[in-house]
């Protein structure tokens, strides 16, 4: 996996201890892009240490429902899903406002371990990296490219969207695959599902089921297709 400056071959050329940033419905694939606006302190220090250090943060969404982790029920020490994504800083502007405008890269999934204390405001953790997700596998094939599509533009039409469909017809597979999930507007159980499949084909497959369940309910309750 070559992302930014770096390749990611083998195990030892991750970290065992990495930063988690816990965010509610965001989901982080190898080699996707992930945006994000920081603006909390704590999160702020993550990122410069993470930019004087690796360039690795682990994505993870907290394992309380959303609406209760809007609701404010969760705790700094709350409960993680056990799956994420570490990404590498592949670009970060600063806004003059005291805010950092960065995207992460996927680089492959990993699975929390055991949580390590430290003196550093954010949390972090041991993990077990899927060094599987830095082998460059075929797996193009294995997609039914034809159904991903069909479930794509009866999306788009229930609600009214328009899609560059010539970029769409020159993706490959596996950047269809993760760019669509990576955007779909599911909620946190569908987006965890999406990250724990286990290979391209099964998450093209939860994906077009997903759209299938949401559209069959006459979309407008996409938040909690997975209870």
């Amino acid at each position: 996996m070559h992302v930014g400056n770096a390749r990611y071959l083998k195990q030892d050329d991750l970290p065992e201890t990495i930063p988690v940033f816990p965010l509610p419905g965001a989901l982080l694939l190898p080699a996707g892009q992930l945006p994000l606006n920081i603006f909390e302190p704590r999160y702020l220090v993550m990122f410069d240490d993470a930019l004087a250090g690796n360039r690795l943060i682990g994505m993870v969404q907290p394992a309380l429902a959303e609406r209760e982790a809007a609701a404010g029920h969760g705790t700094d020490r709350q409960a993680l899903c056990q799956v994420g994504c570490l990404g590498r800083i592949t670009s970060i502007a600063e806004s003059g406002d005291g805010r950092y405008l960065t995207a992460l890269t996927g680089v492959c999934r990993f699975r929390l371990i055991d949580e390590v204390h430290t003196s550093r405001p954010y949390r972090s953790f041991r993990i077990v990296p899927f060094i599987a997700d830095l082998a460059s596998a075929d797996e193009e094939h294995t997609i039914n490219r034809a159904a991903l599509l069909s479930a794509f533009r009866a999306y788009l039409d229930a609600n009214k969207l328009e899609a560059d469909w010539e970029s769409v017809e020159r993706a490959s597979n596996m950047t269809l695959v993760n760019s669509l999930s990576m955007m779909s507007p599911f909620g946190p159980a569908e987006k965890q599902a999406l990250l724990e499949a286990p290979d391209l084909k099964s998450r093209a497959e939860t994906l077009i089921a997903i759209t299938e369940i949401v559209l069959a309910r006459g979309f407008g309750d996409s938040d909690s297709v997975l209870q």
